[in-house]
């Protein structure tokens, strides 16, 4: 049941993701170039931009009915344009927030190398950022605050790694820059999982976390057969100039919504 299971969910994902992708290809990106032409530049990154968030929010619904995940929201989504922030807890992150709100994420640089996965990644315009480099973060923020002016949705995980659910860590200022010198207010959500009885915990089964191996924990995932994904939105933004200051009040924030995994 176990190996039927993860192999019914490829057979569906797979050519989803592919279909997605060339959609993105074939559709979205030709129609960017004619609207170049015809309207300009900035008209033409504000359309395309619009279409990837599009086409992601809707690869992202299908993949996790596919996953069988089953969502307990609380709280309004924010509206674009908005940064959000959230607790990490693993890569289904990504799947489960994009599912709820239009957007584009902020990830580490080693994502977009990765085979596959990260030529999906820049094709949904992940914003990559290499966190050893500090001159590349006021790049990064550039392109958040670029983001952002095209009137979409940016999500950061600021603790800047996944967990296995036990607490929230410390969350870093200098991922909030783009934010605080924009003095933009900033939304937040906190994220668990719980997985059914006689299944794995979701601190193993659903979190992505420590040394795990990724294909190994993907089957896993794919395995459980059902998944419930808790979203809890702030009801109010958080605002403030000084970056470290508005990591504090953000991480405080969501640690007062956050239900431990373990």
């Amino acid at each position: 049941m176990r190996w039927l299971r993860i192999s019914g969910r490829l057979a569906v994902i797979v050519p989803l993701t592919i279909v997605t992708y060339l959609t993105l290809v074939v559709v979205v990106f030709p129609y960017g170039w004619l609207k170049r032409i015809s309207r300009g530049p900035e008209a033409a990154g504000r359309c395309v931009g619009r279409w990837r968030t599009a086409v992601f929010h809707a690869w992202a619904g299908w993949i996790a009915a596919v996953l069988g995940i089953r969502f307990q929201v609380e709280g309004r989504p924010p509206s674009p344009p908005f940064f959000l922030v959230s607790n990490h807890l693993g890569y289904l992150d990504v799947i489960v927030l994009a599912s709820q709100v239009r957007c584009v994420f902020l990830a580490k640089s080693e994502v977009a190398g990765w085979p596959a996965i990260g030529t999906i990644c820049r094709a949904v315009d992940t914003i990559f950022i290499d966190r050893e480099i500090k001159r590349d973060i006021p790049r990064a923020m550039g392109r958040i605050r670029r983001v952002v002016d095209t009137g979409r949705g940016v999500v950061i995980f600021p603790e800047g790694s996944s967990t296995k659910g036990d607490t929230v860590m410390r969350f870093r200022p200098s991922l909030l820059e783009a934010a605080a010198s924009a003095g933009h207010p900033v939304s937040y959500a906190a994220l668990s999982y719980r997985t059914p009885a006689g299944s794995a915990p979701a601190h193993l089964a659903v979190c992505w976390w420590g040394e795990m191996r990724f294909l190994s924990h993907l089957m896993g995932l794919l395995a459980v057969p059902r998944i419930h994904a808790s979203l809890s939105f702030g009801e109010e933004r958080i605002q403030e100039r000084d970056r470290k200051t508005l990591a504090r009040r953000l991480q405080y924030a969501v640690e007062e919504r956050f239900q431990p995994v373990v």
